[in-house]
């Protein structure tokens, strides 16, 4: 761009028709492919043309075109915040930074697309853009988050307690669904991205009892087992924790695994993606109650429970007795039982748990 610009050779006519580039978009990112996908949708249905997608499709010859379109989109601020800044600050192109996940935020999204179309129409020989029926067709029609919300089954998981950590825009993101869009309480929403800490605080402000900002796993580690939240929602590193301790985990940020790139479609972003979310969340709570019959009607390989604590430095020894009539409770409330019985046990500078100590945790919780 820089070489064009020099050259005399830089195109710095806009699009005839409202146009925006987006940015950030590549094939490893998580569900990149289909929020892309989503998001050329939504544009579609919007009358928005695509000018560009960066850095996936892209190429160094038509990085000059960029500033041809009307706007630029970042849906991740991992990825495209500092080009976004970049093309504001060198060529004078408006972004969007607003991450379209969740009803909310699209709906806040498709708004401040509104406000810049409207923007370029002023000068332009374009109509003025009117979205709120869309907004409002998509939420009612195309989005069954709004309904869910509502639901018997949504409603069971009001106050229930969950610890949220992954990259700032998705941990972001989740956290201000569970709390503003299913009434779900969020005791730990955490993120690795220090660099972007001031951003995170604001934007889970309030919906959150603590915040974490760590890139020691075994914090995070430490942390979900202290809280014993009834669901994870965070990395595969965060998955894995929660099967050492019985939690569920959802898989919502990098890094991931082969198994968190869906052949179907599954976006995160706009209205189908509050869909996928919702039944995330919703898959991830009943995911012990479904271990439970599992274990009743003999479907797992296994029924042995983890009896090892996070910390290394806190390892706990149980006696084969213990972890036999541990492996006799219900998988649902195992991991509980498992938890609480460490926690006496370190209380009272126990080093090995027998199924005595088993039982006088138990009668401690009773009484």
């Amino acid at each position: 761009m820089d070489r064009a610009c020099k050259r005399g050779t830089l195109d710095r006519s806009v699009t005839n028709k409202p146009s925006a580039n987006i940015i950030g978009i590549f094939t490893s990112g998580f569900h990149n492919q289909h929020d892309c996908r989503e998001l050329k949708r939504s544009f579609r249905d919007l009358g928005i043309l695509v000018n560009q997608i960066i850095p996936e499709g892209g190429s160094l010859n038509f990085l000059k075109d960029l500033p041809r379109a009307w706007f630029n989109v970042v849906p991740y601020r991992e990825v495209g915040l500092m080009t976004a800044f970049f093309l504001e600050r060198e060529y004078g192109m408006p972004f969007v930074s607003v991450t379209p996940m969740g009803i909310l935020d699209t709906a806040e999204f498709i708004r401040q697309m509104e406000k810049l179309v409207n923007a370029w129409a002023s000068v332009l020989p374009e109509k003025k853009a009117k979205y709120l029926s869309y907004i409002k067709d998509q939420t009612n029609f195309v989005s069954q988050a709004a309904w869910f919300s509502k639901s018997i089954d949504c409603q069971n998981l009001a106050g229930k307690e969950v610890v949220v950590f992954g990259d700032a825009t998705h941990a972001a993101s989740i956290t201000k669904i569970l709390v503003r869009e299913m009434g779900i309480r969020v005791r730990c929403s955490g993120t690795y991205c220090k660099h972007d800490m001031e951003w995170f605080n604001e934007q889970v402000q309030g919906l959150r009892d603590e915040v974490l900002i760590t890139e020691d796993h075994t914090e995070v580690g430490d942390t979900i087992a202290r809280m014993e939240p009834s669901a994870i929602f965070g990395t595969q590193m965060e998955r894995h924790i929660g099967k050492r301790i019985d939690i569920p985990c959802g898989v919502i940020s990098s890094p991931v695994h082969i198994q968190n790139f869906p052949l179907g479609h599954r976006p995160f972003l706009g209205y189908e993606g509050t869909n996928q979310i919702a039944d995330l969340v919703y898959n991830s709570f009943n995911l012990g109650m479904e271990d439970h019959l599992l274990d009743v009607f003999g479907g797992h390989d296994t029924k042995e429970v983890s009896t090892k604590s996070l910390s290394t430095d806190r390892d706990l020894n149980w006696t084969p007795e213990a972890e036999l009539e541990l492996n006799r409770i219900p998988g649902f409330v195992r991991g509980k039982i498992k938890r609480n019985t460490e926690i006496s046990a370190k209380q009272k500078g126990i080093a090995e748990i027998t199924v005595d100590v088993m039982y006088a945790a138990k009668e401690k919780l009773n009484s």
